[in-house]
């Protein structure tokens, strides 16, 4: 699995795998969730591999068949825990697990700074905006910042990768 210089790794998600996809789009990192296909296709294994290789994506799958016939194109992710996958990821020098908000936890679109409109429109936004960086989702119309819950995971995140 080549990476050149600078550029960033882009995954593939299978259905199982959704927490993790969140996680990977936190610390910003293009990931393309199976959720977003049709469900009951007979042919989902074959269509995650060939959206892989097309697009350039790693897959990363609870299937172990389907990650043996994914060969160098694909990742079998052992554990059901979340920290142990996001271990596991970053152990195989795939990501670096940290905290970015520069990707939308639900569908993937790249951030961009939010507008004071968009900030004063939100109705779940702090109250004080003082010291805060605000991202927002074009797709979703999402507003993002790095309070409590973006803390909790670095915080998370720095317990499980601590010497």
């Amino acid at each position: 699995m080549s990476q050149r210089s600078g550029e960033r790794r882009r995954f593939l998600t299978d259905r199982m795998l959704g927490t993790l996809t969140r996680y990977l789009r936190f610390m910003g990192y293009d990931t393309m969730s199976a959720n977003t296909l049709s469900p009951g296709s007979t042919r989902e294994d074959t269509l995650l591999l060939e959206i892989a290789l097309q697009d350039g994506r790693i897959l990363l799958t609870r299937d172990r068949e389907l990650a043996r016939r994914g060969a160098e194109q694909a990742v079998y992710i052992e554990s059901e825990a979340i920290m142990a996958q996001i271990r596991q990821v970053a152990g195989l020098g795939l990501i670096e697990p940290e905290i970015r908000l520069s990707r939308c936890s639900l569908c993937n679109t790249r951030l961009r700074p939010a507008t004071l409109r968009e900030i004063h429109e939100a109705r779940y936004a702090p109250r004080s905006t003082r010291g805060k960086e605000f991202s927002w989702c074009p797709t979703c119309r999402k507003l993002y910042w790095m309070g409590s819950h973006g803390h909790r995971l670095e915080q998370r995140l720095r317990e499980t990768f601590s010497p």
